[in-house]
């Protein structure tokens, strides 16, 4: 069996970002394990631009940024391996994974960082009606066929779902030739940017229809068409509303699910909220040098903040293996998510093991305007930060200093809030 100081579970955005910043940080013994045929993830698919402000203050393309990476992680002569799947992890950190190459074979960790990134909802959670016609794809399904394979999914297309990946694949189909009719959304908002929103959408006239679904699928050997029907506040179809629309192509574009099976396997504790695993300050699972990052830890809008992310879990899995922080006695102060904040990770702070400043992400349940975030420290209000708008499509950030946190003797819990002016309509 090999042994190696660090494995990292997924050679996309996340895992090679970890992985250079443990090299970084003094860890000679690396190795990702990656299931496709090349290193970069889904970005290999994202030939749009608008990559890479935040990490590089330069636009790129999803190639252009993961390459950036790949040569990083070759550059510090990192170890990988392609077509590799890994079947399981123990809690003691062995990891099963099997290759054409070598059959099944184990290696043993010191630390392992998940990074597995996440997967789409499929059409079989939605629960349509209608038979299963040639047509119908998951829109990263439909990228990929685009933009990777060189097929067209159809010439007339439906898409349902204003998450990103549906809106950039209204504007790549029509830049196609397709004639994209219309995107429907369950919710009173949308699930995307208001940047892709506007360049996606409005740029290109295609009609976004809010509080809409789709009642039925017509067509049984090819899809013929669909009917959309607006929902009530609950969410059901409001008889009367039919629309049919033809297209020889649905794209279902209805949200990202974290890759956790081999986290759930191992005995990681996983939020209900976001699928992924509980983290403290550090990025560490609730097994002990176990690390997540990116989007197996909770779903990102921008590909900047899971670099950012997976780099202090590389610089955290480095710590640990190096003996620094391993074990701490120090207290514990929870992060409570209230009044509009749905999660918040982490979900808890070691102020010995916490770095200077910590970043930490959350999401809003409803569409705010003129709002506030409110984080209150054992009830008492520590911070107020107003804006002008909050959607639940885009992940909000504020920061933490340790210099502060430790003037507050005895705290135990952080409140992250939203007090509000007038929020509208519509909880996630």
């Amino acid at each position: 069996m090999k042994a190696y100081d660090l494995v990292i579970i997924g050679g996309g955005p996340a895992g090679l970002a970890a992985a250079a910043a443990a090299r970084e940080n003094g860890i000679e013994s690396i190795l990702i394990l990656e299931r496709d045929r090349e290193l970069g993830g889904i970005l290999n698919q994202c030939i749009h631009n608008g990559f890479g402000l935040h990490t590089f203050q330069e636009e790129l393309t999803g190639p252009e940024y993961a390459g950036r990476f790949i040569a990083m992680v070759e550059e510090l002569g990192i170890e990988y391996r392609l077509h590799t799947m890994v079947i399981d992890i123990s809690p003691d950190k062995k990891v099963i994974a099997m290759s054409r190459e070598e059959g099944l074979f184990e290696i043993q960790a010191k630390a392992v960082i998940l990074a597995m990134g996440c997967r789409e909802r499929s059409r079989g959670a939605l629960n349509i009606p209608g038979y299963r016609p040639a047509g119908v794809y998951s829109a990263g399904t439909a990228q990929r066929l685009v933009n990777m394979e060189g097929y067209m999914p159809g010439k007339e297309v439906v898409i349902l779902g204003s998450g990103d990946i549906g809106l950039i694949m209204a504007r790549r189909m029509t830049l196609e030739g397709a004639k994209v009719k219309a995107v429907a959304e369950l919710m009173p908002y949308s699930g995307g940017l208001k940047r892709n929103i506007v360049q996606c959408l409005d740029d290109f006239g295609i009609p976004l229809k809010l509080s809409h679904t789709v009642v039925d699928i017509d067509g049984r050997e090819r899809l013929k068409g669909v009917t959309l029907a607006k929902v009530d506040e609950k969410g059901k179809p409001m008889p009367g509303t039919e629309e049919y629309y033809s297209c020889d192509s649905l794209l279902l574009s209805v949200g990202l699910i974290p890759e956790n099976e081999l986290s759930r396997g191992m005995g990681v504790e996983i939020s209900q909220i976001t699928s992924g695993p509980v983290v403290n300050e550090s990025l560490e699972t609730s097994i002990e040098g176990v690390f997540a990052c990116g989007n197996v830890l909770h779903v990102h809008d921008l590909v900047d903040f899971v670099s950012e992310e997976a780099k202090a879990a590389g610089r955290s899995a480095a710590s640990y293996i190096k003996g620094i922080n391993k074990v701490s006695d120090g207290r514990v102060i929870r992060l409570v998510p209230e009044g509009g904040v749905r999660y918040i990770v982490p979900s808890s702070i070691c102020l010995e093991r916490m770095e200077n400043k910590l970043t930490v992400r959350f999401r809003v349940g409803a569409v705010y305007k003129k709002a506030a975030i409110a984080v209150y420290y054992d009830g008492k209000l520590a911070a107020r930060k107003k804006r002008l708008i909050m959607a639940p499509g885009e992940m909000e950030e504020i920061c933490l200093e340790k210099e502060r946190l430790l003037k507050e003797e005895n705290l135990k819990n952080i409140v992250i809030c939203i007090e509000e002016e007038k929020a509208q309509e519509g909880m996630g």
